[in-house]
Order: C-alpha cells, then sequence, then structure tokens
C-alpha cells in the first residue's frame, strides 16, 4: 500500500496487525465511511499526504457489503445503506468517478389488504389511473401540486448541499425562489404531517407515508494520534469521520468550552430505527398485486391496515418513546437482488430488508437480548397481511436493532443519521472544531445523514480554504 500526492493511504486493522508505523503526515482521516472516503480523495488530489485509518476489517461504513447470514454464507448484503439516491450528481461529476446506478422504475410501493395499491414509476398516466381508481380525483391534484412544489424546492436548494450551512431563513433567502420562501422555512421547522396537510388529501394511507485510541493535543492544537497498538501518527491536521459523541471521547472533555460541550450535549438522541436484513428463498406474492409489475424493486411501504392510520402511526412513535415495542411500527420494505442479481448465491437467494420506525433504544423492563427474535417475527407476521406466506421464505435474518447498530458500525446510541434530520442547518455540528487543525466530517454536520457525500466534501473543502487563508498549516512540530 502506496501513499503519494494523490492517493490517500488507508488501512484498516487488520492490515495494522505487526506493523508499527511512526510517520509524519499532512492529514489524518479517522474513519472510512463514504463520507471520510469523499474528504480524503479531495485533500490527496489537492496534493496532500494523507493518512486514513478505520478500526474496521472493511472500509465503507455503513455502506460495505457484507454476508451476515450465517445459514446462507455465500449471500451479500449491504447491512447499512439501501439507497443512493441522494448523492448530488454534480459530487459525483467533481469527484471524476464512475458510478452506474441500477434505477429503480417503478420505485415505490404501497399495498393495502383491501385490493387497493400504488406502484409508482415513470408512467404517469398510470399513476394516475391507480389514484382515480383506488382513491379519488383530489388525492391526485394534491399530489401532483405537492410533488410539483417539491420538486421545484429540491431545485432551488440543492446548490446549498455543497456550501457551508446557512440558517433555515437565510437558506429560504440566498437559494428558494420568492414564492417558495414560506413554504420551505415551514416544512423545515414544522412537521411532515403539518406539510403535508396544505395539500388537502382526502386518502389517510396517503398522507402516512474506531482504529484511533486517543488524540494528541497541545495547547489548544492537534498533532496527530495514539492507535490502539501504541503507534503514533503525527498529522497537523486530523479529520475525524465518526459521529460526533466518539469524536467528544477521541478529544477529552478536558481540552473543550464548555459551551461546546453543552452543544454536543444537545445533539445526543438515541437511535430509533432498526434494520432486519432478511435472507428469502424466493419471493413473495402480494394479495394486492400477486403478478410482478415491478413492485419488487421499490421502497414497499407497510403501514397500519383500516382506518385511522396517522393515529395508529403516532401511537406506535409514542409506544417507542416510552420504551414499548410498537404493535404496528411503520416499515419500509426493500428487496435488492431483483435489481441487483449479483449480490445473490449460486442457490439464487433473494436479499431483501425492513427498515423499521420507531423502536425503544432500551426496553421497558426487558433487553433486546430477550426480545429481538420473538420482534422479528411479530415484524414478518405484519409483512404476512400483505403478502401471506413471506415468514415460510425466510432461510436466515440478521437483524440490527439500535444496540447492535451501535456495536456493528461504530454508531453512537445506533442513531444513523448521528444527529436529528430536525436540527437546522446552521445549527449542526460545524466542520472546524475549537482546537486548531481538528475538524468532523460526519453525518452530524451540514447537509446530514444518508449516502450523500457532500459532508465529506464541504469538510474537505473547509480544511483546503483554511490552509489558504493559513488559519492552519501543514508545517511539521519540530517536537512535541
Amino acid at each position: 500500500m502506496t501513499t503519494s500526492s494523490t492517493t490517500a493511504t488507508t488501512i484498516t486493522k487488520e492490515y495494522m496487525r505487526g506493523q508499527p508505523m511512526v510517520e509524519h503526515f499532512d492529514v489524518l482521516v479517522v474513519g472510512a465511511g463514504h463520507n471520510g472516503l469523499v474528504n480524503s480523495t479531495f485533500l490527496s488530489r489537492a496534493g496532500l499526504k494523507v493518512l486514513q485509518v478505520e478500526d474496521k476489517d472493511l472500509i465503507g461504513g455503513c455502506t460495505k457489503t457484507e454476508h451476515p447470514f450465517k445459514k446462507v454464507p455465500g449471500m451479500g448484503a449491504s447491512t447499512g445503506a439501501y439507497l443512493l439516491g441522494l448523492m448530488p450528481p454534480e459530487l459525483v461529476k467533481k469527484l471524476g468517478i464512475e458510478i452506474t446506478p441500477m434505477r429503480r422504475d417503478p420505485h415505490y410501493f404501497m399495498p393495502t389488504t383491501d385490493g387497493r395499491y400504488l406502484l409508482f414509476g415513470s408512467d404517469k398516466v398510470e399513476m394516475k389511473r391507480q389514484f382515480l381508481q383506488f382513491f379519488s380525483e383530489q388525492d391526485w391534484d394534491a399530489n401532483e401540486r405537492m410533488n410539483a412544489e417539491l420538486d421545484l424546492m429540491r431545485e432551488d436548494v440543492a446548490p446549498a448541499w455543497l456550501q457551508e450551512p446557512l440558517s433555515v431563513e437565510e437558506t429560504a433567502e440566498r437559494f428558494v425562489r420568492p414564492a417558495l420562501r414560506t413554504a420551505f422555512v415551514n416544512l423545515c421547522r414544522g412537521t411532515a404531517r403539518q406539510y403535508v396537510e396544505r395539500f388537502g388529501f382526502k386518502s389517510e394511507l396517503l398522507v402516512g407515508i474506531r482504529g484511533v485510541s486517543r488524540l494528541i493535543i497541545q495547547n489548544e492544537r492537534v498533532y496527530g494520534a495514539e492507535l490502539k497498538d501504541g503507534t503514533k501518527v503525527f498529522a497537523p491536521i486530523v479529520v475525524i469521520n465518526a459521529d460526533p459523541f466518539r469524536m467528544l471521547d477521541l478529544i477529552g472533555k478536558q481540552n473543550l468550552s464548555r459551551d461546546y460541550l453543552t452543544r454536543i450535549d444537545r445533539y445526543r438522541r438515541d437511535g430509533m430505527t432498526m434494520k432486519v436484513n432478511l435472507c428469502l428463498k424466493a419471493l413473495p406474492k402480494f394479495t394486492c398485486l400477486p403478478e410482478n409489475r415491478g413492485q419488487y424493486g421499490t421502497t414497499t411501504h407497510i403501514l397500519p391496515p383500516g382506518d385511522n392510520v396517522v393515529e395508529k402511526i403516532e401511537k406506535s412513535y409514542a409506544q417507542a418513546c416510552a420504551g414499548i415495542l410498537p404493535e404496528f411500527p411503520t416499515i419500509e420494505w426493500y428487496t435488492h437482488t431483483p435489481i441487483d442479481p449479483s449480490i445473490q448465491d449460486r442457490e439464487g437467494h433473494h436479499n431483501a430488508a425492513l427498515f423499521v420506525q420507531w423502536v425503544p433504544y432500551e426496553i421497558k423492563g426487558s433487553s433486546w437480548e430477550a426480545e429481538e427474535e420473538r420482534y422479528v417475527k411479530h415484524l414478518l407476521s405484519l409483512v404476512d397481511i400483505y403478502a401471506p406466506g413471506t415468514s415460510e421464505l425466510v432461510v436466515d435474518t440478521f437483524a440490527l436493532p439500535p444496540p447492535k447498530l451501535e456495536r456493528h458500525f461504530g454508531i453512537t446510541r445506533g442513531h444513523i443519521h448521528h444527529v436529528d434530520n430536525g436540527i437546522p442547518f446552521d445549527e449542526r455540528l460545524p466542520y472546524n472544531t475549537p482546537i486548531r487543525g481538528l475538524y468532523s466530517c460526519s453525518a452530524g454536520t451540514h447537509p446530514a445523514g444518508s449516502v450523500i457525500g457532500c459532508a465529506g466534501h464541504n469538510s474537505a473543502m473547509k480544511i483546503l480554504k483554511d490552509l489558504k487563508d493559513n488559519i492552519i498549516t501543514t508545517e511539521k512540530p519540530s517536537k512535541l
């Protein structure tokens, strides 16, 4: 493995074994999730000598492919992330990498128990037919108006993702067209339900939709890190790809002001999502749409059946907040192999996953160790309501409730976005820290989590600007 002015050296825990290293680098990037990889790419291309360390055996963080099924070891799965859809094409172009997306068409499916369904794709005529047949003209009009508004907002706000954050109001003023500024601010400051209700939907169904031990810090300046095996890596610039709370552990509270500690503590939330990876021996059949019309490659929403859907969703959220496993959480169901057959094993098993919202981090009066197996069976029984017999198709599972998300990926409290997405742009974790030379590129910074990569880009641009402005330097210290 080599280091050059255009290539970052990435070492994992496996590579580091038995290879002590005492060397100076310009930049040390801690963590090799996708934001960390984007960050090190831009910095190394700028001519900086970059070392990237990762305490897992594989790089990629939540975006890596693993083989988690003990009963079907040849079956690949993206155990964490499941969609690339949010990475801006401008960033892909700037990275100069070739990514050929596997597009999903149709991309959205919502089954019901009474024969109705929604199957959305590029065929707008068919979409309208479904709305008029299964719902109403009022619902179609509301959906058209809402999506038209969201499309315009996305178009306006897209450039802001690759820049340092402004407040919600400043973002609206600078980027959003005047006619939509109030709606944009209300969407960011309010709730999804309040936003959707503006459009007058008639149907409730449509509304319900570590390798680094410690940092070397002296006189409020970072000089590198000491790894767990005792190896010292010296670098005047350090970038942390870990979440804000693990970053705090690396820095040490004694090196930070009370105000900064208070700011980070304000971000602290328990993760409330669960990922259930599934290995299936065959694709299931939906009662409302038994023939294959592309629904297996979509985001499939499993919502509580019957009336008062929104009330049931709100009840499940309240149960999770109270430490109770919800009777019917909202579930997004993904089946990856119809889109990407390359991850199938020789026997042709299918890879699927349930993304479950909401569940408690800690279960009142019990534990995830005691409840996980039973609750996974319960979740599958909810899927069976819409696709009978799905439970019988399951060969193996790999479940990740919040505590296991924390252990498996190293995410504090299992919060997959690091910081709640309700935190406004300019109130998220800054790219630079009070420690000179120390930066963050985590999902806790702007513009947030998901597989976007913008945080890695923006942090790198901030570092390069600070170097140009002589705020930081790559000059090696004479002694430590």
